[in-house]
């Protein structure tokens, strides 16, 4: 059994499933984003692929500032990804708010929604910064994996 988790987890690691969702952002972010998964970048030769339903993805990945009509949503989309679930913020607006922080109509930045695992900051963010940052956050999660000190498979539930 220890062995099919320690595959499950290599896999995880080695090609994760992406979920892009904007969460109030003026698209210059999801414009890079998308740039990002194109044959140009190809964001794919680290085995990342993206896929249009929160319960096969791994990693979300969420540009703009969180606005309060869609506050509620982004919860529903983590809640229903499976476990071990990860967040990138990516643009200065879905790190903190950036220039939307304190409209009327914006709730605050990702982290203040929901758990982020990394930040890729930028007005937008280029391409080869979010391929960085997905990077690192596999080459950290993969380092934690190694060292025992996380595991990214979860543990069964009583």
């Amino acid at each position: 059994m220890r062995i099919i988790k320690k595959i499950v987890s290599w896999a995880r690691i080695k090609s994760p499933w992406i979920l892009h969702f904007n969460t109030g952002a003026c698209n210059a972010c999801d414009i890079e984003i998308i740039a990002a998964l194109t044959p140009r970048y190809d964001l794919e030769r680290f085995g990342v692929v993206l896929k249009g339903t929160p319960r096969h993805a791994d990693i979300l990945v969420c540009s703009g500032p969180v606005t309060k009509k869609i506050e509620d949503r982004l919860v529903r989309i983590y809640e229903q990804m499976p476990e071990p679930k990860f967040v990138v913020a990516v643009g200065t607006c879905a790190c903190s708010g950036g220039v939307f922080d304190g409209c009327y109509n914006v709730a605050a930045g990702i982290n203040q929604v929901i758990p982020v695992s990394a930040y890729i900051p930028g007005c937008p963010a280029s391409p080869k910064a979010i391929i960085d940052g997905v990077v690192k956050l596999l080459a950290s999660l993969e380092e934690k994996e190694n060292k025992g000190d996380v595991s990214i498979f979860p543990s069964p539930e009583r």
